[in-house]
């Protein structure tokens, strides 16, 4: 007889779940019909604005051949800031900023996602020079 009961109870929990469901579906049907708000001009599609995520990505700066002025045109940064990157170069990775002291550990969680430590840059190539002629 618990049994029985205890199908009974299930039978019907199972029974208003589907009815509640069923409501809800049926207000979702209902509200995606709705009309445009009157705020929309009539004629005019709605435009959304691409999410602020969706940014351009900006180019990284190289901390082992970025000059002062790229240095300095980072979020919060500064000539001193600049000169003391420079001075600690070369840097095998970016967080040797922090491990060398070259910058605070909250400096550095502002500006990691904007710099790489890669190869420095290479001088300009200086024109071959013949070999001089026998005589």
């Amino acid at each position: 007889m618990r049994k029985n009961w205890i199908l009974l109870a299930a039978a019907l929990t199972l029974l208003a779940g589907a009815a509640q469901s069923g409501t809800a579906a049926a207000q979702d049907t209902k509200a995606a019909t709705a009309a445009p708000p009157a705020s929309a001009a009539p004629g005019k599609a709605a435009t959304a604005k691409p999410p602020a995520t969706a940014k351009k990505p900006k180019k990284l700066v190289n901390l082992n051949a970025a000059s002062a002025q790229e240095l300095k045109a980072l979020p919060g940064g500064s000539d001193e800031e600049a000169a003391r990157i420079i001075a600690g170069r070369p840097y095998n990775s970016k967080a040797f900023l922090v491990t060398n002291r070259v910058i605070s550990e909250g400096r550095y969680y502002e500006i990691k996602k904007l710099v790489v430590a890669g190869q420095p840059a290479k001088p300009a190539a200086e024109p071959s020079k013949p070999a001089a002629a026998k005589k």
